[in-house]
């Protein structure tokens, strides 16, 4: 039936998304507040454990959500669009999407497992996106059942639970609060007292009972409450107001029965006995009448029916007799107290009353979501674009709802819907549903997607917008924008569709016909004089790789479609090719992956899949030392410790130094190469980058660099401070030696925004006769605000008027060739051909003059037989750079996953077993307050994180649970070259031939083999069982000859000297004790083929 969704004011709709950490119960929630908004979606009793909004069969079947999915409730005169999310790291590209399109956010933490690493994450998402957050402490009845806490211990635990909720909220605060006073400090030297103001109202804590925005829950059982709800109970029976109550039932606050006052308790005891032993009135009023309830209920007997009929005759409750007649006491409590206090009730009022409708939310929101635009030069601006971009923002902060408003709606992700499934239009007949782009497959695409203002019609046309668009740059954007025309508007309901033929402002809503213009996200407008919504903010990145192909190689073209589709609708999946030209699928994690192979499999290919293992990525460093700094950094700038390499033609001798660049350093390039690329004018392929840094004509962009020097300058000092805490002296010279170098930073790499760093040479360096260095450019030193040695400028001078003009010019064509050199040396490695981290190159190259040559034929004779000059110059210091690496003990960096593990107590030790196994790294071990469950936190090797659920689950039986996230990239500080040179090493190992490769070696041999390049090895056999095993052929009067041929063939495989000397040696005896009468001739033939493999042998 085809309706229009324009019937509801914005001031009464609310959009609110659920947010969890895995397993606290968001989907069970969602399930009691469908059952209790009508529309015979969900019978009551079905609630909490048909689990709605997980239609898809793999969320069934692992009982966890995997994709954000939406539904539009009715609470009274409300409508409510409900978004439920998943709570698995894997799937946090689904919070991000819900997190947009929504106003307000349901924070469930459960009471017993409290605040896990998934809360931190889903708190600051809801920072980020400036959602107003509601808190629901769910599982209160395992406090009562499971953990046998009385009222007391279980009041500590909430109130523990809500403060370090509120601490975390609190740090975000103050991280802004920082920034902001860094950013007016940095441009304008104001005041930081003058924006106290504006935080005066922040200081307060995020969640309070007592302003209404905290329930106390059970989602399985369907109760829930607010202390509002026993306020209104007590009010009469104690003689105090609401609002005093409000105050009073969370906190130190005590009720004095003798006096009828309300008081607060003071911290010791105080004055009488009375007020020292005092309740709290929320243990008092609150808990202690609902333990009382449980416990008597779940008795049964005679004692739990009379404690269950005084709570339906005290509240005058109407519960069926037959609910009341069951005989699970369990069942009757359920019964009872879901109608006592109703989830349902509690939750939806919080929402109408604490969460802002969809015009006051975008009031504030419209910072984040659209970025104020300020033209610093308007020559050749159109004024009329200007306006209308301002007039189409004014519009999205109010939420203009009219129908001449202009028309702008975001799409967070597209999802594939079956065909099949479509509800179909009047006057279909059930076959007409291919739409564009749908003819070739079984499968429909949706854009999820919100109406921020206007009002949006079916088959009307609207221009489809990048987050790379710029209206003021229209002529050279047309290949940001589209126009496409939407076929069909759907309101969402869970796992149906319901078709609208129009929606207003404030909906969340469907839309057909985007599938062939979207691909993860966009901006829809009715108007092409529109900023874009500024990308979606990730907090993690898609780093678990695998190689697909086809079973059989004639379904490549159906596993493209199929990738096609796949990347299309999930937001966070990537699809890239390799160098070796295989398809690469890059997910969040375990879960993620098994999930994308099952659609590819089961929905979009529709072929046999074999997937490659895990890809896992490193990176290549060389080992630091702090305690040597400073002698390093003058060593790197003045010593003659260097590689040098020189082009094939002999022309050019290139000298490379390297050096391990600052941790802290090394972090703030590696986290920040969107802030890196727009700095120094490079737009990175690799990522979207958000709004704030694309645009060249803001003012926003005057501060990039900045704050980007800033945190260099900052992370510099942190670093060196830490190494030298004793000697203020030594610190302050490594400072100043590492700000002159950061003052000569030529370019950045790998992608010339990598972590890695090439200096400018110096100028004053000796090089041979008649020769001239390459120079380079400090350029990104300038963008960066450092400001170059005013002595170089005069050296280039004084040099360039002494030599060939014609030279100089030569070397100033080669400097962008010593550059391409350094990033594909950065880009692949001398290990295994994995990016360089963490490293500065000093690369001087020298150019001598061209040798005069008898005529044009030898010059191009030469040019023929050695390549253009440049790419020599290329290979050279690439090569260069490699080498130098090599001999400054290189290091293997692996990429680690922060681990979050609880466990009872009794699985402590299989927990532990499986964490060394996967050379786990423990961080600490704590025991929950009040509960048998430890939360241990551990470092994981990403390497060795596949399979690692699996095997804990198995270890422990099920009873410890884990959660990963990337934490940081880690060297190993193994050396895979290792050999014995110490006295004690030489003792232990020997000459080193017996020393098997340590764990860097084995990944670096793993990668290369896949990577097909080749890895040096030893092949290992039991040598006095082949000797034993050759004899007894011997003896057998098997062929001499033969015999021999196969030891040294062995020898030469083991390739061990004294092995074969020993086999040859031993037959030579055989053949003498054998070499007599009719055997001379077989002897006489084994001995000759004994000199002649021996002569062939290469040891």
């Amino acid at each position: 039936m085809e309706e229009s969704s324009e019937g509801t004011e914005t001031s009464k709709i609310r959009n609110i998304c659920i947010l969890a950490h895995v397993d606290h119960g968001k989907t069970t929630l969602a399930d009691h507040l469908i059952a209790a908004a009508g529309g015979a979606l969900l019978h009551p009793k079905l609630a909490g454990r048909v689990r709605f909004m997980d239609y898809l069969d793999e969320e069934q079947r692992r009982a966890i959500t995997m994709k954000s999915s939406s539904i539009c409730l009715r609470y009274g005169d409300h409508s409510i669009n409900l978004i439920d999310s998943p709570g698995h790291m894997d799937f946090c590209s689904e919070v991000s999407t819900a997190a947009r399109l929504s106003d307000g956010a349901l924070l469930l933490v459960d009471a017993v497992e409290g605040v896990h690493i998934q809360t931190h994450a889903v708190l600051r998402q809801c920072w980020i996106e400036r959602l107003s957050p509601c808190l629901v402490l769910n599982k209160i009845d395992r406090l009562i059942t499971e953990l046998k806490l009385t009222p007391s211990e279980a009041y500590v635990r909430l109130l523990r639970i809500v403060q370090e909720v509120n601490g975390i909220v609190s740090a975000f605060r103050s991280e802004k609060y920082l920034s902001d006073v860094d950013s007016l400090l940095a441009t304008s030297g104001m005041n930081p007292n003058e924006i106290e103001n504006e935080e005066a109202d922040d200081e307060a804590d995020e969640f309070q009972p007592q302003k209404g925005n905290v329930i106390f829950a059970c989602a399985l059982d369907g109760w829930g409450f607010g202390i509002n709800k026993f306020a209104e109970i007590y009010a009469s029976k104690l003689g105090a107001s609401v609002n005093a109550l409000l105050k009073a039932l969370w906190g130190p606050w005590h009720f004095n029965p003798k006096t009828k006052m309300i008081a607060k308790k003071k911290v010791g005891g105080g004055g009488d006995s009375g007020k020292g032993n005092a309740k709290p009135m929320f243990v008092q009023f609150v808990l202690e009448p609902l333990w009382q309830v449980y416990e008597g209920a779940l008795k049964g007997g005679d004692e739990g029916k009379g404690v269950v009929e005084k709570v339906v005759r005290s509240f005058n409750l109407s519960v069926p007799a037959r609910e009341l007649q069951n005989k699970d006491p369990k069942a009757v409590l359920q019964a009872v107290i879901s109608r006592w206090l109703p989830l349902a009730d509690a939750v939806l009022s919080m929402v109408v009353r604490c969460m802002p409708d969809p015009a006051a939310a975008q009031t504030y929101r419209i910072s984040r979501l659209m970025p104020k635009v300020e033209v610093v030069n308007e020559v050749g601006v159109d004024r009329s674009v200007l306006e209308e971009t301002e007039r189409v923002r004014k519009s999205v902060e109010v939420c203009d709802l009219r129908e001449d408003a202009p028309c702008v709606a975001f799409v967070s992700k597209m999802f594939a819907v079956p065909v099949k499934m479509l509800p179909p239009l009047r006057g279909e007949n059930g076959n007409s549903y291919g739409g564009e782009g749908e003819s070739e497959s079984d499968e429909c695409f949706l854009a999820f997607a919100r109406i921020f203002s206007g009002v949006l019609h079916a088959g009307q046309r609207v221009f489809v917008l990048s987050a790379l668009y710029d209206p003021l740059k229209r002529e050279s954007m047309q290949k940001h924008v589209q126009e496409a025309e939407l076929q069909t508007l759907y309101l969402m309901m869970g796992q149906g569709l319901k078709v609208v033929t129009s929606a207003k402002a404030g909906n969340v809503v469907a839309i057909r016909g985007l599938g062939q213009h979207i691909l993860k996200s966009a901006t829809l407008s009715s108007s092409m004089n529109c900023w874009p919504f500024s990308s979606l903010a990730f907090q993690v990145a898609p780093t678990l790789r695998v190689a697909i192909e086809p079973s059989d190689p004639a379904d490549v073209g159906a596993l493209l479609k199929g990738l096609r589709l796949l990347n299309r609708a999930d937001p966070f999946v990537e699809v890239t090719v390799s160098a070796r030209g295989e398809h690469v699928l890059s997910a969040a994690g375990e879960v993620h992956l098994e999930r994308c192979i099952k659609d590819l499999k089961e929905r979009f290919a529709k072929v046999s899949l074999e997937v490659s293992p895990p890809l896992v990525s490193y990176k290549e460093t060389i080992e630091g030392e702090a305690s040597k700094m400073l002698e390093s950094l003058k060593a790197f700038t003045k010593s003659t410790d260097y590689v040098e390499k020189t082009t094939p033609n002999g022309r050019c001798v290139v000298r490379v130094r390297v050096i391990k660049l600052l941790p802290s350093l090394t972090k703030v390039l590696d986290e920040s190469p969107d802030l890196v690329g727009d700095v120094i004018g490079i737009k990175s392929a690799q990522t979207i980058k958000t709004l704030d840094c694309q645009r060249p004509n803001v003012t926003e962009n005057d501060n990039l660099a900045e704050v980007l020097r800033k945190r260099i300058v900052d992370a510099v000092e942190s670093d060196v401070l830490s190494w030298n805490e004793i000697d203020n002296d030594h610190a302050e010279r490594c400072k100043l030696e590492w700000l002159k170098l950061l003052r000569r930073i030529w370019a950045l790499g790998p992608r010339q925004i990598g972590p890695n760093i090439l200096l400018t040479p110096n100028i004053k360096a000796e090089g041979t006769d008649n020769s001239v260095l390459v120079r380079g450019c400090s350029h990104v030193s300038d963008k960066l605000g450092f400001v170059p040695d005013s002595s170089d400028g005069n050296s280039v001078a004084e040099t360039s008027s002494n030599a060939s003009q014609a030279l100089y010019k030569e070397a100033e064509r080669l400097e962008s060739s010593v550059v391409s050199g350094f990033e594909l040396a950065t880009a692949a490695g001398p290990l295994c051909d994995e990016p360089m981290w963490g490293l500065a190159f000093l690369v001087e190259a020298w150019i001598s003059p061209l040798i005069e040559q008898k005529d044009e034929s030898e010059t191009h004779l030469q040019s023929e037989q050695y390549g253009i000059f440049a790419g020599q110059v290329i290979a050279t210091v690439k090569d260069a750079c490699r080498a130098a690496v090599l001999q400054n003990k290189p290091r293997l960096v692996e990429a680690m996953y922060f681990c979050e593990l609880n466990t009872p107590t009794e699985c402590l030790g299989p927990m532990y077993a499986v964490l060394n196994r996967r050379r786990a790294r423990v961080l600490k071990e704590e025991m929950q307050e009040g509960s048998p469950f430890f939360t241990v936190h551990a470092y994981v090797p990403v390497s060795e994180s596949f399979g690692f659920a699996d095997e804990l689950r198995k270890g422990t039986s099920g009873a410890a649970s884990a959660l990963l996230v990337l934490s940081h990239w880690e060297a190993l500080p193994e050396d895979p070259f290792f050999v014995p040179r110490t006295e004690e090493e030489i003792e232990e190992f020997g000459d080193g031939s017996s020393v098997l490769p340590n764990t860097a070696r084995k990944l670096i041999n793993t990668v290369r083999r896949r990577k097909g390049l080749p890895v040096e090895e030893k092949l290992y056999c039991d040598m006095e069982r082949l000797i034993d095993d050759q004899f007894e052929q011997l003896k057998a009067h098997v062929d001499i000859s033969l015999t021999i041929y196969t030891l040294n063939l062995h020898a030469s495989l083991d390739g061990l000297t004294f092995f074969r000397k020993s086999i040859i040696s031993l037959v030579l005896k055989e053949l003498k004790s054998t070499g007599e009468d009719n055997n001379m001739e077989r002897a006489q033939a084994g001995k000759r083929n004994i000199l002649y493999y021996n002569s062939c042998f290469v040891i």
